[in-house]
């Protein structure tokens, strides 16, 4: 049986399809449409209802997908802009009505929480992830004790348009300063998966990570896709993701920093597994 999950972000829209048993997972393919939701959130107060047109229209292919490629099963959840914007609840009744489908409001909370279903959360006990996106930035680390969330009002999107404020940087740094983070950080997010693959590195240290960081910065958005291929709705913002990477690991010095394709459609995609089936179950990578 084929599930899928749908993560209407604050830059883009994500989809992942899943093709499961009884006992797996497995990823199948993938799909990204740019809308940036985050610009009109940040620089207005909210989403004007042509942007919600835009999203529906995006919403409707998708569906007609899944039906196309015989998902039985899907979610759609709304992350950082819904949450922000002033019209949240009028723009996912608004959506809702117009698709057909159900659209759920996330907490930061929440989106950090749904880590857990990382298939080497168990395995990796020296790590903690780090989820920049376009509107919140979180963190995750499982210990002994339980999970330790967190999620902060700072991302690629909001920087850009200079929505952060100085009060949650210091909230990110005490709250580093006070936690005691593991050695490893694995990246989360499109941002800092393009910076891994245009520095062809799978690993870094902190001073390899933090060098190539400044020689990124250096370019133009427009070196940045002539020599990298970015797209322009990543060229104009990996910087400003990077910056709050740049800040976690200057505060929090792990030994290694990787990168891992896992983000909030795989979570959900694997939430909605387990509440379909209820055995013990293998998630391939």
């Amino acid at each position: 049986m084929k599930i899928a999950a749908v993560d209407i972000g604050t830059n883009a829209v994500k989809s992942k399809i899943f093709k499961t048993t009884p006992t797996s997972i497995e990823f199948i393919h993938s799909i990204r449409s740019p809308i940036r939701l985050g610009t009109e959130v940040f620089l207005q107060g909210k989403i004007p209802k042509k942007k919600l047109n835009e999203l529906t229209v995006i919403l409707k292919n998708y569906i007609h997908y899944f039906a196309k490629k015989k998902v039985k099963h899907f979610e759609i959840v709304a992350t950082s802009a819904f949450r922000d914007t002033l019209n949240s609840e009028d723009s996912r009744r608004y959506i809702e009505q117009n698709i057909n489908c159900p659209v759920r409001i996330i907490s930061g909370f929440e989106e950090s929480s749904l880590l857990r279903f990382h298939p080497d959360i168990s395995t990796n006990k020296r790590s903690f992830y780090v989820d920049v996106g376009g509107g919140s930035t979180e963190i995750f680390q499982y210990n002994k004790k339980g999970s330790l969330i967190q999620s902060f009002q700072l991302g690629a999107v909001r920087n850009l348009h200079k929505k952060d404020k100085q009060k949650e940087w210091r909230r990110l740094k005490d709250w580093i300063i006070s936690t005691n983070l593991n050695s490893h950080l694995i990246g989360i997010g499109g941002n800092v998966r393009s910076f891994f693959k245009c520095q062809k590195e799978d690993e870094m240290n902190q001073e390899i990570f933090l060098l190539n960081i400044k020689n990124l910065r250096a370019l133009s958005v427009k070196d940045k896709i002539e020599r990298y291929k970015f797209s322009k709705d990543r060229a104009d913002v990996i910087d400003e993701a990077l910056k709050i990477f740049k800040k976690i690991v200057t505060l929090s010095s792990p030994q290694k920093i990787t990168a891992t394709k896992w983000g909030v459609a795989d979570s959900i995609a694997v939430k909605l597994f387990h509440e379909i089936y209820s055995k013990s179950i293998e998630i391939k990578n």
